[in-house]
C-alpha cells in the first residue's frame, strides 16, 4: 500500500541523497492524520453545537465526575490555557449555560466551576461523535495494531509531556 508520503520521500530520496528520511516517513504522515483529525472534530462538535475549545473545558468538568466542578486553577491545568484565556472562556460557557460560576466552600474567595445539564448533554453528544469519527479514521487497523500504535505513539509524545502529579 502506498500513500502521497511515500511519493514525496522517494522524490527527497532521489535529490537529497545524504539525508536520512526516517522522520519525514513518520511526522508527514502524523501531519496529514491531525489535518483529518480536525476535520472530524469539528463536524462532530459543530453537529453538537459547540466549538473545538468550549469541547475541551466542558470535557475537563465532564472527566472530573460527579458533581462535574473544578476550580478555575484546575481548569488552566486541564486544558493548557492563560489564566486571562480560561476567564473569557468560562464567561462565554456561562453566557450559554453550560457552565455556572459557584462559591467555593472551602475557599470563601474562590469559585468553583460546574458543568450544567445542559452542558454535560452538550459535552457527552460530542464525545461520542467524536469517538465515531475516531473509530472510523482507524477502521483499517487491526485491534493489536491500534495497540502497538497507540504504545509507539506514548513513546514518543512521553519527552513532552510533564511529569504526573
Amino acid at each position: 500500500m502506498r500513500d502521497e508520503v511515500d511519493t514525496l520521500v522517494e522524490a527527497w530520496a532521489r535529490e537529497r541523497q545524504d539525508l536520512d528520511l526516517a522522520p519525514v516517513e513518520v511526522f508527514s504522515r502524523i501531519g496529514r492524520l491531525a489535518r483529518h483529525l480536525d476535520l472530524a472534530r469539528k463536524v462532530a462538535f459543530t453537529a453538537h453545537g459547540i466549538e473545538s475549545w468550549e469541547f475541551d473545558v466542558l470535557a475537563a468538568l465532564r472527566r472530573a465526575g460527579a458533581p462535574y466542578e473544578l476550580s478555575p486553577g484546575r481548569l488552566l491545568r486541564e486544558t493548557l490555557v492563560t489564566s486571562g484565556t480560561m476567564t473569557n472562556r468560562v464567561d462565554r460557557l456561562v453566557a450559554r449555560s453550560l457552565v455556572e460560576r459557584l462559591p467555593d466552600p472551602h475557599d470563601r474567595r474562590g469559585v468553583l466551576v460546574r458543568l450544567t445539564p445542559e452542558g454535560k448533554t452538550a459535552v457527552d453528544g460530542a464525545f461520542e461523535a467524536l469517538l465515531e469519527a475516531e473509530s472510523a479514521l482507524m477502521s483499517d487497523l487491526s485491534a493489536r495494531q491500534r495497540t502497538e500504535l497507540a504504545h509507539l505513539l506514548r513513546a514518543l509524545l512521553a519527552p513532552f509531556s510533564p511529569p504526573e502529579s
